[in-house]
């Protein structure tokens, strides 16, 4: 297998691809700020049983492991952190039908940004141990 068919790198470009569509998202929400009867639109992020699903080509089978039998089992279909937000109810609504906030948008553009910087990292430093695994220099 080749290192750029790793899953890691799969499950990072499908991230930062996911956090780049909702940049743009976030952006259009801002620009049209101003626009009568526009909604703020955002999008759902796929929780992290289905990226596993895709993939492997099969649903995970994940279990907890137990080193002792007193441990508690933990529950089979926990979801993981990674589900997005989902549309909430819009809050405010100017007289001219708009229900953009600025400051939510502001506030989500900037954790997106964060978000990519995280995922740009880890693919660096993925990058980088696979350079060091093969001997080249300069792996970090």
């Amino acid at each position: 297998m080749s290192p750029t068919n790793a899953p890691l790198f799969k499950l990072l470009s499908a991230r930062m691809n996911w956090l780049s569509q909702r940049q743009a998202v976030l952006a259009q929400n801002i620009a049209n700020s101003d626009t009568p009867d526009y909604q703020p639109r955002d999008l759902r992020a796929k929780d992290f049983k289905t990226l596993a699903a895709g993939l492997t080509g099969r649903s995970p089978r994940l279990s907890v492991a137990r080193t002792d039998g007193h441990h508690l089992l933990g529950k089979a279909l926990a979801r993981i952190g990674l589900a997005g937000e989902q549309q909430r109810e819009v809050f405010e609504t100017a007289p001219d039908g708009n229900a953009v906030i600025l400051e939510e948008q502001t506030a989500k553009a900037g954790q997106t940004a964060l978000d990519h910087q995280l995922a740009s990292n880890i693919y660096k430093k993925y990058v980088g141990m696979v350079k060091t695994a093969l001997g080249s220099a300069g792996g970090g």
